[in-house]
């Protein structure tokens, strides 16, 4: 696990990095590099959507997934509960940071792909091209919201964990078509994030985070029964 180890570290020097970096900032800097954020978060998120999309076997199956995937997470209020816990430890808009953080480092093609590579091939290099982008984001993340970013390494690490542990049960199930859909969700739900960030609109991002499981179970129960 020394590639998930390496991405955590990146996340962690990054947020602290970025929160001493915020430290000297006027608000009028801290204001622009909150802009420059939701621009970047919104980008990524275009750029999943569009570069995903054109493959997709399935190109209704990501509106069933936000649409299924948005009630369940309001039914079981999931954006309210994570905001009542992240409020216990800061005050101010860290929820919304946070949020975004754990998007954009845990719902990507590498932070999947990543795990399976070093557990089964003992190849760390898509981990460690992670860990330099995920680097990058946190120091800029954490310079806007504040140290509270750290958190999402601790969350990566579950989730990269999580997936190299499995990895030898989960790779009959990880196919092209199901990284295909899950990224065309997790595309949308960055761009979400991104135009939150930006006050176009405010989504309830973490209320739609459900909507990643219905493409794995719809292709697992498809492929089940040979569809």
């Amino acid at each position: 696990m020394i590639g998930t180890i390496v991405n955590t570290a990146a996340i962690v020097i990054g947020s602290v990095a970025g929160s001493v970096f915020k430290k000297g900032l006027k608000e009028a800097y801290q204001d622009i590099l909150m802009q420059a954020m939701g621009l970047a978060a919104t980008a990524l998120g275009i750029n999943a959507i569009a570069q995903h999309l054109p493959d997709s076997e399935y190109p209704v199956l990501f509106i069933v997934s936000l649409a299924l995937g948005g009630v369940i997470g309001q039914m079981l209020d999931l954006e309210q509960r994570f905001k009542n816990v992240v409020s216990r430890f800061s005050a101010g808009n860290l929820a919304e940071g946070l949020s975004t953080a754990i998007l954009l480092f845990c719902v990507g093609t590498m932070s999947i792909i990543g795990p399976i590579e070093s557990a089964l091939n003992g190849n760390n290099t898509y981990l460690y091209t992670n860990a330099i982008l995920d680097g990058m984001t946190s120091v800029v993340l954490a310079s806007t919201f504040g140290i509270g970013i750290i958190w999402a390494a601790a969350v990566l690490f579950c989730w990269q964990g999580s997936i190299f542990l499995l990895a030898n049960v989960l790779i009959d199930f990880i196919s092209p078509a199901l990284l295909t859909e899950t990224s065309i969700v997790g595309g949308v739900l960055i761009l979400c994030a991104g135009l939150s960030i930006l006050r176009v609109r405010s989504f309830k991002t973490i209320n739609l985070i459900p909507a990643l499981l219905i493409p794995v179970i719809f292709i697992v129960v498809t492929r089940g029964l040979g569809l």
